[in-house]
């Protein structure tokens, strides 16, 4: 005698198969009290479309694709246009990858059935140059997209700096021409260019809200310039500093112009020595943030000592700042001097000199701040201890390594941890480096 919960439903069916056997039933409840139990049972195949979705939208790509396969409804809730308007094109090569790969037919399908249904697509691409032009090949297919938001994620480098411009191009055009919609562009590490940018704003200029666009040495400040003229809706905005100049931010101050809401800045040095890193005018920053005042302007510094030169002689109105290399202590008391408006300082290197005197500068002038972070840096117990108390509890962030802190004749690391916790208003701890 067979228990209750122990029959299954079987994935298909022959055209030999019995009445009887395709109404096999399965207990939901799996009680094992047979056909007396109140549960109901029910044909896996008889749950509602709105139920068979909801699973769906748990389940992996390939885990949907399987269950496709179960019977004919689930098939039809597989190809439901709400389950595509999301969807991640993952594109590897096996042998240089450990990455999974969306399988060729399952792409094929999506583009013949589901083109249209698409709205949030990204392609997340390995090392190889193959991988992306495969996700060229498929961006060129998306002729009756009307894409909302579009992302290319390289999860190493070259990869899309590989595949030809005039290649890249192309396919992104076909994109931003059908589109029409596009709110959202993340497009990192890319051959982007000028002409591409000007189909974008061509053709999305009411909707544009959000460009990302580091890394792209084939776009200049004219091109970046011409999207800031016509986006009036632009909101965000991340570019590397070589493209920022006074121009655009008075572009990005005008009138017509909503307020942004987020500017993200990448100052990189490739090759140490050889580049000289033009100056914002004050004035020009004084424009931006009085017409978006509650902008936050975010910069991530991957400089050498000797290249900060340019950077906060004036005042500069930067919200968050995060030093990727080694700082120098001159640098960080020019930005206790110039920056106001900071709230978050992120410091991963700066030497064998203790940072008492900048980090007090800093609490007393910058008012704002709120999260602070220490890496390979010496401060004194006694002037960590002045700064967390100068700024009080409204530093909701504080991150420190306990290898900063240098113990003196007032204050041990034991101590430390119980007067900074007084002060914050909460229980702290230095970071511990991982003994593995």
């Amino acid at each position: 005698m067979k228990r209750a919960g122990q029959e299954v439903v079987s994935g298909t069916e022959s055209p030999g198969t019995s009445q009887t056997s395709k109404k096999q039933k399965t207990s939901l409840c799996g009680s094992g009290f047979g056909e007396s139990d109140p549960c109901t049972s029910m044909d896996w195949g008889s749950l509602p479309h709105h139920v068979i979705l909801r699973v769906f939208q748990f389940l992996t790509l390939v885990d949907r694709a399987r269950a496709s396969s179960v019977c004919r409804r689930w098939n039809e809730v597989f190809h439901i246009p709400d389950l595509w308007r999301r969807f991640e094109f993952e594109l590897s090569q096996p042998a240089t990858s450990y990455l999974k790969s969306t399988h060729p037919d399952l792409i094929q399908q999506i583009i013949k059935r589901h083109a249209d249904h698409l709205q949030y697509v990204s392609f997340k691409v390995d090392s190889s140059t193959e991988s992306a032009e495969a996700a060229c090949d498929i961006l060129s297919q998306l002729v009756n997209c009307s894409i909302k938001t579009l992302g290319l994620i390289s999860t190493a480098k070259p990869s899309f700096m590989n595949v030809s411009k005039a290649h890249f191009a192309s396919a992104l055009t076909v994109v931003f021409v059908n589109s029409k919609s596009l709110s959202s562009i993340k497009i990192d590490d890319t051959p982007l260019d000028d002409p591409s940018l000007k189909v974008l704003v061509a053709n999305n200029s009411d909707t544009l809200k959000l460009l990302k666009m580091s890394s792209c040495p084939h776009v200049s400040p004219a091109g970046i310039l011409c999207v800031a003229d016509q986006c009036h809706g632009l909101k965000e905005l991340a570019l590397n500093y070589y493209i920022l100049s006074d121009e655009l931010l008075l572009a990005l101050s005008s009138e017509k112009h909503v307020d942004l809401e987020h500017l993200r800045i990448d100052v990189v040095s490739e090759n140490p020595g050889q580049v000289q890193f033009h100056t914002i005018k004050k004035q020009s920053w004084d424009a931006f943030v009085k017409h978006s005042p509650k902008v936050n302007i975010v910069m991530y510094f991957f400089l050498y000592e000797d290249e900060f030169d340019a950077f906060f002689r004036e005042e500069t109105p930067v919200t968050h700042l995060y030093f990727g290399r080694a700082v120098s202590k001159a640098m960080l008391g020019r930005i206790g001097m110039n920056c106001p408006r900071l709230i978050e300082l992120v410091v991963c290197a700066n030497g064998l000199q203790p940072l008492d005197d900048e980090l007090i500068q800093i609490a007393e002038r910058c008012k704002n701040l709120t999260a602070m972070g220490l890496g390979e840096c010496e401060v004194t117990c006694r002037g960590f201890i002045e700064f967390v108390k100068m700024c009080g509890g409204r530093l909701t962030q504080l991150s420190i390594m306990e290898e900063v802190l240098i113990p003196d004749s007032d204050y041990s690391l034991d101590r430390l941890h119980l007067e900074v916790s007084k002060h914050l208003g909460r229980m702290w701890f230095p970071d511990m480096m991982p003994t593995w």
